[in-house]
């Protein structure tokens, strides 16, 4: 039992679980069908696909597995389950000896079972993304310099659309500044119990705001975010973030909002996919309510 403990056999964040899974699902599927009567290529495509959304289904159901891990899996598990039935049809269409066919089937049963516990040894890595979102306004840098080194409380009318909130990424809601300079601490709070103590160490008013990111990975229930995307946790982390207010030539103000966050996993080329992207989405999303909030602020001042 250590083994498979130390091996992670059984961790959904692997290549095991996340690609050979759904590709013995769509192959074991469509060879038993396939072998009782013979079906069109459209079948070996798409008929894995109902078999990978009842079992996603069925874990969010179960609570095994939130949304937005659903959302990470499913475009990936249903291309592999797809290889999966056209491979399984055309093996149950080859002429050959039942033991053989056998063997096949029994090959492609273990295969995440001989992956899973040697794939960290080979794919894992250690990879810090950067992401920079930036939103022009018609606002003074000492305007959008107050509206950003704290963030008073966010009302929900002030939150435009935004895809990841869709799927269960919590909403920003704050961030209180202990005091002005470098060493103040924020807490950047968001919905669901989500918290993150921000430590400044560049502190430039009306240029530059930095600060370095911890997050209180203990304090955010499972509801809010599962072990598997949990910031903070063994496969993704936020570490810095950082706002530059520049100055254009017409009088607007272009701030910058970027952050730094680190990918661990045994698929990063995919995964940083999908953690840039909400994290782009999130910073739009907090850029939109400090623009709207400057300009408002502006406009009463002229």
């Amino acid at each position: 039992m250590q083994w498979f403990h130390e091996s992670h056999l059984f961790l959904v964040m692997s290549i095991g679980s996340l690609f050979f899974v759904p590709f013995a699902m769509g192959f074991i599927s469509i060879y038993w069908i396939e072998r009782r009567e013979p079906q069109g290529f459209a079948i070996w495509v798409f008929l894995p696909w109902l078999v990978i959304l009842a079992g996603t289904l069925a874990a969010m159901l179960a609570l095994w597995e939130g949304a937005i891990c659903a959302v990470l899996f499913f475009p990936v598990a249903i291309t592999f389950a797809s290889l999966g039935g056209i491979i399984g049809g055309f093996s149950a269409r080859w002429k050959r000896a039942t033991p053989t066919r056998n063997v096949l089937v029994g090959c492609v049963l273990i295969l995440p079972l001989l992956v899973t516990p040697v794939e960290s040894r080979i794919f894992s890595r250690y990879e810090v993304r950067r992401v920079e979102t930036a939103i022009d306004m018609h606002a003074s840098p000492a305007v959008v310099w107050r509206n950003i080194k704290s963030v008073r409380a966010i009302q929900p009318d002030e939150l435009t659309p935004s895809w990841t909130r869709r799927i269960g990424f919590p909403a920003p809601v704050e961030a209180t500044l202990s005091h002005e300079g470098v060493g103040g601490v924020r807490h950047a709070t968001f919905a669901g119990g989500v918290l993150f103590i921000e430590t400044v160490d560049v502190w430039q008013p009306d240029r530059r705001l930095a600060f370095s990111i911890h997050a209180q990975t203990t304090e955010i229930p499972a509801a809010t975010l599962d072990e598997h995307v949990r910031v903070g946790g063994e496969f993704f982390d936020v570490l810095r973030g950082e706002y530059v207010i520049e100055n254009l030539p017409n009088g607007n103000t272009r701030l910058h909002l970027s952050s730094q966050q680190r990918v661990s996993t045994d698929f990063n080329w995919y995964v940083r996919l999908w953690t840039d992207a909400i994290m782009r989405d999130t910073q739009r999303t907090i850029l939109r309510v400090i623009k709207n909030r400057c300009e408002a602020e502006a406009n009463k001042t002229n």
